[in-house]
Parts: C-alpha cells; sequence; structure tokens
C-alpha cells in the first residue's frame, strides 16, 4: 500500500518535471541557505578561537592605560620596569612565565633587500607565553640577555621577505643602524583575531632593544602565562592588588593599567559569531516556509487538475485516506527532494566559501539532519490542506468536472 502510493506520488512528480522542480526550489534554496550560513559560521568560530589560542596559552596582557585598543589613555601612565616583570614571577602563583615586552618598528636589511617589521625586544620567557616554536636554529640564552647581545630571532614573514626560501639562521640582519646574527626561526602563526600579521616580527633581547632602539627601560607591555588549570580570576587579582602597589596607587585611585585575558576575548568573541551565525540561520529559515507555501500552492493546482481523477478513485472504491495519503505523499516526497538536493548543495557552497574565506570547513551532520527533516515537515505541514481537500470531494461533483 506504502510502495504503490509512493509510486504514484513519484510518477505525478515526473509527469510535470519542471513545475515540480520551481516548486522545490524555495526549499532547496532555504535548506542550502541554513546549511551553508551554519557551517560557515562554525568555521568562523573555530577560526576565531584558534587566532586567539595563538597568542598564547592562558594568558594575560598587562599594558599601561585604563583602556585598551585605539585612543587607550596610556599616555599619561607611566610604563613599566623589567623588575615588574620579576616580581610578578616571585610573588605570584599560578603563574607559568612572565615576559617583558618593549616593541617598536623598525626598518630591517638583509643584503639588498629591506622590510618594515615589528622589533620586540623581551626574554626567553616571550617564547613560552606566546606559544612560539622555532622552525630552526635556536633562542637567545641567559648569557645573551644579559649582556644585550646582537642575536635576533625572525618570523615568517620576515624570512620570506628578505631571504627568500634560503635558511636565515647565521646570516646578518641590519636592524636600523646596528648589526645582529639570526639564531632562529620561528615556525609559521599566520594572523592574530584582530588582524595584524604575527609573523612579521624580529624577536631580539629586551636589553638591545632598550640601549640600541628606544634609549629607555620601559617596557610596553608584560605577558603573564598562567599554569594549567590555575584560578584565572584569583590570579588576576593577586596581579592588579601587587601592580597597585608598585605603582604607588591610593586606595581609591583608578588603575593606571589594564589585564586583558585572551580566554575572555576568545569567549566573547566566539559568543559573538554564534549570535551571527543563528541569526543568519534563522533568516535563511525563512526561505523553507515560501518554500512551504509554493508546494501548498502547486498541490492545491494539482487536486484543481485532477479533480476527474479523484472523482474516478473515489467511485471504484477508494478510501478517503488513501486520496489524503497520495497527495500527502506527494507533497512530502517534493519537500524532501528538494531537501536532499539542498543538502548536496549546501556541502559544495559550505566547502567553497571557508575555502576562499580561509575559515575551517566544519559539517555538521546534526544540522543537515535537522534541516532536511524540518523539509519534510514542511511537505506534511504544506501538504496537509490539499490533501483534505482532495479527500473530501464529492465522487459524483467530481466526475462532472471539466
Amino acid at each position: 500500500m506504502i510502495t504503490s502510493t509512493l509510486l504514484l506520488a513519484l510518477r505525478q512528480i515526473r509527469r510535470n518535471l519542471l513545475r515540480s522542480f520551481l516548486t522545490v526550489l524555495g526549499i532547496v534554496i532555504g535548506v542550502a541557505a541554513v546549511i551553508t550560513m551554519v557551517t560557515v559560521g562554525r568555521g568562523a568560530t573555530q577560526a576565531v578561537s584558534d587566532q586567539i589560542s595563538s597568542l598564547g596559552s592562558n594568558l594575560l596582557m598587562v599594558r599601561p592605560g585604563q583602556r585598551l585598543g585605539p585612543g587607550r589613555d596610556s599616555a599619561g601612565a607611566p610604563a613599566f620596569k623589567a623588575a615588574d616583570a620579576e616580581a610578578i614571577a616571585l610573588q605570584i602563583s599560578g603563574i607559568a612565565a612572565v615576559a617583558p615586552q618593549a616593541s617598536t618598528g623598525a626598518v630591517v636589511v638583509a643584503g639588498a633587500r629591506n622590510w618594515s617589521s615589528q622589533v620586540v625586544g623581551t626574554t626567553e620567557a616571550y617564547f613560552q607565553t606566546n606559544n612560539w616554536t622555532l622552525a630552526a636554529g635556536r633562542t637567545f640564552n641567559d648569557t645573551e640577555q644579559r649582556a644585550g647581545a646582537a642575536s635576533c630571532v625572525i618570523g615568517a614573514t620576515v624570512r620570506r621577505e628578505l631571504f627568500g626560501s634560503a635558511d636565515p639562521v647565521g646570516s646578518a640582519l641590519r636592524v636600523r643602524q646596528f648589526e645582529c646574527t639570526v639564531v632562529g626561526l620561528l615556525a609559521p602563526k599566520g594572523q592574530a583575531a584582530m588582524g595584524q600579521d604575527q609573523d612579521d616580527v624580529v624577536v631580539l633581547p629586551l636589553a638591545t632593544v632598550q640601549r640600541r632602539l628606544t634609549g629607555s627601560t620601559n617596557v610596553g607591555t608584560l605577558l603573564v602565562s598562567l599554569q594549567d588549570g590555575a584560578d584565572s580570576a584569583r590570579v588576576q587579582a593577586s596581579l592588579v592588588q601587587l601592580l597597585r602597589e608598585r605603582r604607588r596607587l591610593a586606595p581609591g585611585e583608578d588603575n593606571n593599567f589594564n589585564v586583558l585575558d585572551t580566554q575572555q576575548l576568545a569567549q566573547t568573541l566566539s559568543g559573538t559569531t554564534q549570535v551571527m551565525t543563528t541569526l543568519l540561520g534563522a533568516v535563511a529559515a525563512v526561505s523553507l516556509l515560501v518554500g512551504g507555501i509554493g508546494i501548498m500552492n502547486i498541490m492545491l493546482v494539482s487536486v484543481t487538475e485532477r479533480t476527474r481523477e479523484i472523482g474516478i478513485r473515489l467511485a471504484i472504491g477508494a478510501q478517503e485516506h488513501e486520496v489524503l495519503g497520495q497527495f500527502l505523499v506527494e507533497a512530502v516526497a517534493l519537500a524532501a527532494l528538494g531537501g536532499l538536493i539542498g543538502v548536496a548543495l549546501a556541502t559544495g557552497a559550505s566547502w567553497g566559501l571557508t575555502a576562499v574565506m580561509g575559515v575551517p570547513w566544519l559539517p555538521d551532520l546534526a544540522i543537515n539532519a535537522v534541516s532536511f527533516g524540518f523539509a519534510a515537515l514542511i511537505g506534511v505541514v504544506f501538504g496537509y490542506v490539499p490533501a483534505q481537500r482532495a479527500a473530501r470531494l464529492d465522487p459524483i461533483e467530481a466526475l462532472r468536472h471539466e
């Protein structure tokens, strides 16, 4: 019974292929849009999380001023000193490493090539706090750090622009007026969450940058890496208290520094992308309802066209529920066919979009199944009224229909 009903429904769909295709087009677009938006959104969320994680594991970034970002009020706030980093490492528990960082822009030259890059003065702890790994060579040692030696570690972008595909380790690199020796090459990281190129960097000992480039002992940023399982809130509270004491701030005075927790930043950005994904998916789902209205419209037309056929079936003994089932199966078959095509289309579209956007392709079988199931449900809901209308036709009146 069910098989014969399904065969009749498929035969009717095949009889008017163009009309059937136009009918399911709304379902196809709706399913494809929902799946594509959700898949691309998941990839974007994962990309944001990965980029934040690349900044460092359990990382706190401490900077002068009360605000972060453009226009932050760091001009009147005193800079940090290397001694602040040492005090944090010694006096606060739950900390894996602390790296003072003094940064400046400079033109670096190797042979006949030059490149404008970011020069970072720091300690060896910098490579731990920022999750850096070496592609070749080594980092500078304690002796080089204390002496302010002219030894540097470069990022992948600097290597590409100045040395091409050649091994830069052991080569000379001129930073403004002085020359340093490249002792290490960092493994590439790519773009950070804010868009900056993390590989466009030259890392030198802190004392070297302070003496030869900035001309001061100021430190612009303190990078604090927490131990696994450490209570971030407790560490931040202890850190703020210690820095307030070292900067001699009165009890009622506002902090003249800010602390950024990269984990909180990752959660905030991921939450934002998830909200946008949900919103776009909801908007795309509206087209599924439009597709359902299209199915209902065509099924009503089909009932009108096949009134005489329905009358003949009822006259020779067909039951109302059999006629109802036939038209309902046709509507569900149309919707399900549109759902299958939409899933296939979404798979290709989401793969292409994620490749263009440079985010991971993370297909979700659950959203595919839900979208397909919702499409079939649309067929049931919007096909029921036409099917019920066909089942309730008076056989005598239907046979008179021309």
